[in-house]
């Protein structure tokens, strides 16, 4: 990888890891439902005009825009919402990896290693760890929906695989036109009029850049440079740069919201990466071993 392009994913981790924080700041002026349907419809709009809609069926568009969009996002801004600290949530929503393994096996008969089957107990381990640890700095609800995100990023991840190549940048604008309308159903179903019409009322400026970030930040040009990147080189050599996000949210939380974790949590954090890392270099290793081992025989 070139340096300039080294920087750029540098700068996708960066942008992708303070995301966390920016939701949490943004849901001091916004409920979570509204805020999901304008961070989408200004993601989508004017972006459609000049990009180009990829070449898929409609049915696959929805499924992409219902889960990866509406279903992770609206349980992850109400778990944020309802007490998941921001460092925390960007560490559990890497559970999604677990759960891609697991419905990819399910759904697409994807083959599951032994090295993913442990690192999947590891980070498994240390979520229990962390659901442990409830309290003033965690509600056991703000987890169980953010695991539940994961899980909802996952089934997304699931359908961008059927699909094949495609257009990631795309598929996340257009996909960006489906949960602004079933986001907008959840606010006033969740949050009711008369707070969606005082929130829009009082937008205020700190509302408005955190929007913006949510955007043309964090989606378009955090999946832009993303998308580049994997057009350049293996997924192999650009995915792992994603286990530094939950560093960059845990670190950032801690020094712009003064989020302290717990020594469960702590320990669980440290699990749950241990297991991400077994997870993406696990079989690689073993791979290794085994073909020296064959070469000393």
């Amino acid at each position: 990888m070139t340096p300039k392009d080294l920087l750029l994913a540098l700068l996708v981790i960066v942008v992708w890891g303070l995301n966390f924080v920016v939701i949490k700041v943004g849901l001091h002026g916004m409920p979570p439902m509204l805020m999901g349907a304008l961070r989408f419809l200004l993601a989508a709009f004017p972006a459609i005009f000049f990009v180009r809609r990829p070449q898929v069926p409609l049915r696959w568009m929805l499924a992409y825009g219902m889960t990866i969009s509406l279903g992770q996002f609206a349980f992850l801004f109400y778990a944020m919402y309802v007490g998941m600290p921001a460092g925390l949530a960007s560490l559990v929503l890497q559970s999604q990896a677990f759960f891609t393994l697991f419905f990819a096996a399910l759904l697409l008969g994807e083959r599951l290693r032994g090295s993913n089957l442990f690192g999947l107990l590891v980070a498994a381990s240390g979520l229990v760890l962390i659901g442990l640890q409830g309290g003033q700095a965690m509600t056991l609800a703000g987890f169980a929906l953010t695991i539940a995100a994961a899980s909802m990023w996952a089934l997304g991840n699931v359908v961008t695989r059927k699909l094949g190549k495609v257009n990631l940048v795309g598929l996340v604008v257009w996909g960006s036109l489906i949960p602004p309308l079933p986001f907008l159903a959840l606010s006033l179903w969740l949050e009711g009029p008369e707070l969606i019409g005082h929130s829009l009322r009082t937008l205020g400026v700190d509302s408005l850049l955190v929007l913006a970030y949510l955007a043309f930040g964090a989606t378009i040009l955090g999946y832009g440079l993303w998308s580049r990147l994997l057009s350049r080189y293996p997924a192999s050599q650009v995915a792992p740069f994603s286990l530094l996000v939950p560093v960059v949210g845990i670190s950032s939380s801690a020094l712009l919201l003064g989020e302290r974790l717990g020594t469960l949590q702590m320990m669980g954090a440290a699990l749950v990466m241990a297991g991400l890392l077994i997870n993406v270099w696990g079989g690689r290793l073993l791979d290794s071993w085994r073909q020296r081992a064959a070469g000393t025989v």
